[in-house]
């Protein structure tokens, strides 16, 4: 295998020229000099149209690209300014990086996996970035998939709960698909206007689709569902169900234990003094 193809592997970058790689001399940054291919550039990083030059714009950028191993890995290349028709004056679309981001499309989509599979802590000592970071990716890497696929489409059994994300009673309310079991809306608050806004990006013909909506028995959504979807079948989901049944049997344990009759006590000849309730 030759060189450039072997860094083209490693940097898992296509429609782009590496021109040299370069390594600091403790071995622990790796700098590759790229640039797109010739039918890849000069195009809006926006809507991908091409463009007429407008200017060098801030000179040379870094995208930082998945490590190797422990060493930490960096795209450089020039990042001039198009004058899209639509969009005015605007950074060069490169084939290795969305629009307007700091990391290549591999490091945004090993971070958002790693999201969904690890914990807080895992994602951001493994990728060395702060949990800011990557909220951002996670909203860039979403808003790619929204714009090919649609989450709402094909529901037919829902599930709608909330979940606290911060303190001072600050919820979400989210949906899940019971088919799949997957999310596939979420937006704050708990409360009726957000229920009428989940129906209302789901529309009034997919409302339609719905045959069953489980929820926590919660007013925001008993009130709502039978008006936007009144032939969906209303239940309590699982999980609550059994939630209540163990908080109704410890009510009548406490009720039962503070109600207790006075014990009586008996004892046998060779054995401890124990209690017996008095019938």
């Amino acid at each position: 295998m030759r060189e450039p193809r072997l860094w083209h592997r490693l940097l898992g970058v296509d429609r782009t020229v590496v021109d040299r790689v370069e390594a600091d001399p403790a071995g622990q940054v790796v700098v590759a000099h790229v640039r797109p291919v010739a039918r890849a550039r000069r195009r809006c990083g926006r809507c991908d149209g091409r463009a007429p030059w407008y200017d060098r714009g801030e000179g040379r950028r870094r995208w930082r690209g998945l490590d190797l191993g422990t060493v930490r890995v960096f795209l450089e290349a020039d990042a001039p300014r198009v004058n899209c028709p639509r969009h005015g004056p605007t950074v060069i679309a490169v084939p290795w990086a969305r629009h307007a981001a700091g990391h290549t499309r591999d490091f945004d989509g090993m971070v958002a996996w790693l999201a969904v599979a690890c914990s807080k802590a895992a994602v951001t000592r493994l990728m060395r970035i702060a949990w800011r970071t990557v909220g951002s990716i996670i909203a860039r890497v979403m808003a790619d998939l929204d714009a090919v696929t649609d989450r709402l489409d094909g529901l037919t059994r829902i599930g709608i709960d909330e979940i606290s994300h911060r303190r001072g009673q600050q919820y979400l309310t989210v949906v899940t698909c019971h088919d799949t079991g997957r999310l596939v809306w979420a937006a704050p608050g708990r409360n009726n206007a957000t229920m009428h806004r989940f129906f209302d990006d789901l529309g009034p013909d997919r409302c339609l689709e719905l045959t069953h909506v489980s929820a926590d028995g919660a007013f925001w959504v008993s009130d709502v569902v039978p008006l936007r979807a009144p032939q969906a079948v209303l239940c309590a989901d699982p999980f609550h169900i059994v939630k209540w049944a163990n908080e109704a049997l410890d009510d009548v344990r406490r009720r039962a234990w503070e109600h207790r009759p006075p014990q009586q006590w008996r004892q046998q000849p060779g054995q401890t003094r124990i209690p017996a309730v008095a019938r």
